[in-house]
């Protein structure tokens, strides 16, 4: 066992894998045509709006713990003057598909309980506010028109509900516990509401169900409805506000705000850049999954510049770029360092997304080698949305792209050739289109396992090092950092390593850190790091929160 610089502040508590400690899936009636559907289209907006918009602040979550005084007037007065005189559902929606997106997931009702439709279960609702009119209904019309996936999300957990029933404190903890007294009350009043939305506006093919209360009787009533409706959060893996470590072979969606709020917030806001948006979005790619990206519209409606132009950015790339986000799934390894790859879905072809370079002159050529493809007799190698035959105002450069297959691995040598900006700048990710390629090796089978405290204060870390790959060496270290949310403004943080050491054959590997040197983290993530040969495979990640302070 080897000792490596690290702290452990006390007491920590390993955590479940993230599928395993942030879902309770349950029932999964989702048909498998449906879910590979979801791997195809790999990218869609979520939509979070609400009364409290008005007011710029958390959606439905300021009710948590409010005075009755504050829950009443919100109740009573925020309907009073909802009327989004410049909601333009169509409009919305075409910014969606110009993005890239392939569905989206409408807020039909967050958890204070406020309805966007014309229901008959809750005088809080739409219809009773100036605006006098079915959101839901505008919404899935457009989406309809312009051919794109209809989603609703949906919160059984009903704050307006509970507190008109006698819930004086509304709460999260033992929520559906504390509602014991009008338990079949509330059941019946979720049911309805369901078969409402599953009834009214025709086929809707993707639900999302925000709660784990009444969720069973929720996915039951959608699929006896709607049994080919896709269900995501309450039958398949959703992180939310982060990516999951791991490639998985299940289907699954990342759900994530722009900025740090879901609801709109008109101040105090940061939202990240289009570059951070796309980056996201091809992580997500290269690890099998689907990215649901949140907007939130104003009080009237709308959506704030800075939501408009970061959609329209990721629109400019996906207009170049789409063949390499739909239909493809995860290549033999998710990425080596800043390049990241997926497959073509039943095809021999690989997308190499050349991240991390936004300063790359138009022009300039640059070279790659890339170490876990290989080219064959037919292989072709270009980059997307550009010939590289025309390098404009640069007639003697040749833009076209090269490769050259050698024992290191297949390099190729790429010009950034096409004009996207009027300032010849563009910072986002070129991706190179390799054709009728193979694997070059076969990766090393490991999971990251665990996190142990020990009696001295150390914390042991464990890989399981399931199956040697086709590699000479293998060394096996660890990297950790801050436990990563895309709430905050600085989203993903470099990764601290560890030293690195030989494997020899499967089974655990394990090293011990010493606790000196992280005294400020209070949660941290980490995942173990395969070096095969001169390539870099990054682990699954794991998560340990500590529970005391010293």
């Amino acid at each position: 066992m080897r000792r490596l610089s690290c702290f452990l502040c006390l007491l920590f508590c390993t955590l479940a894998s993230w599928a395993q400690e942030t879902e309770n899936f349950g029932a999964n009636h989702n048909k498998p045509e449906r879910e590979e559907w979801l791997k195809d289209v790999g990218f869609g907006m979520f939509i979070h709006w609400n009364v409290d918009t008005q007011l710029g602040v958390v959606i439905s979550h300021s009710l948590v713990g409010a005075s009755p005084d504050y829950v009443d007037r919100y109740i009573k007065e925020l309907p009073q003057t909802f009327d989004p005189k410049q909601w333009d559902a169509e409009k919305i929606v075409m910014l969606a598909k110009n993005a890239g997106m392939k569905y989206i997931m409408f807020t039909t009702k967050h958890h204070a309980g406020f309805c966007m439709w014309d229901t008959k279960t809750t005088d809080f609702n739409v219809m009773n506010t100036p605006y006098k009119k079915d959101i839901v209904r505008q919404f899935v019309e457009a989406c309809r028109k312009w051919k794109i996936a209809v989603g609703f999300y949906y919160s059984p957990e009903d704050f307006s509900f509970a507190y008109r029933n006698g819930m004086k404190d509304i709460t999260r903890d033992n929520h559906w516990e504390k509602a014991k007294p009008f338990q079949a009350q509330y059941k019946k009043f979720v049911v309805e509401q369901t078969k409402e939305l599953m009834t009214k506006y025709g086929p809707v093919d993707l639900f999302f169900i925000d709660s784990d209360v009444l969720k069973e009787e929720v996915k039951e009533t959608i699929w006896k409805y709607q049994p080919n409706c896709l269900v995501t959060r309450g039958a398949l893996p959703t992180p939310e506000q982060y990516l999951p470590g791991e490639t998985l072979g299940t289907a699954w969606e990342s759900c994530m705000t722009m900025g740090t709020a879901w609801n709109y917030k008109p101040t105090n806001e940061h939202y990240k850049s289009g570059t951070e948006l796309l980056n996201i979005l091809i992580e997500s790619r290269a690890k099998g999954g689907s990215y649901l990206l949140n907007v939130g519209p104003t009080q009237w409606g709308n959506l704030n510049e800075g939501q408009e132009g970061r959609l329209m950015e990721i629109g400019a790339w996906h207009f170049i770029n789409q063949e390499a986000v739909h239909n493809v799934r995860p290549w033999i390894v998710r990425n080596e360092n800043d390049i990241w790859f997926t497959k073509k879905k039943d095809e021999n072809t690989v997308y190499a997304y050349l991240t991390g370079m936004p300063e790359w002159p138009r022009a300039e050529r640059r070279e790659f080698l890339i170490r876990s493809v290989k080219a064959t007799a037919t292989t072709e190698v270009t980059v997307l949305g550009q010939t590289g035959n025309v390098v404009e105002y640069k007639p003697t450069v040749d833009g076209r792209t090269r490769f050259e297959q050698t024992p290191e691995g297949l390099k190729i040598s790429v010009v950034r050739a096409q004009r996207i900006y009027n300032n010849h700048q563009w910072p986002n990710p070129i991706v190179v289109k390799l054709k009728n390629v193979e694997p070059a090796l076969t990766p090393m089978q490991f999971r990251t396992v665990s996190a142990e405290k020990l009696s001295n204060g150390n914390l042991k870390l464990t890989a399981d090092v399931v199956k040697m790959g086709s590699g000479k060496e293998y060394r096996i270290g660890f990297e950790y950092r801050s436990v990563q949310s895309s709430l905050n403004e600085e989203f993903n943080e470099k990764w601290k390593a560890t030293d690195a050491y030989p494997v020899t054959a499967t089974g655990k590997v394990t090293l011990e850190m010493l606790k000196q040197n992280i005294q400020s983290y209070d949660e941290i993530e980490y995942r173990a790091v395969l070096y095969q040969d001169n390539m870099r495979i990054e682990g699954n990640t794991q998560k340990i929160s500590k529970l005391t302070l010293e």
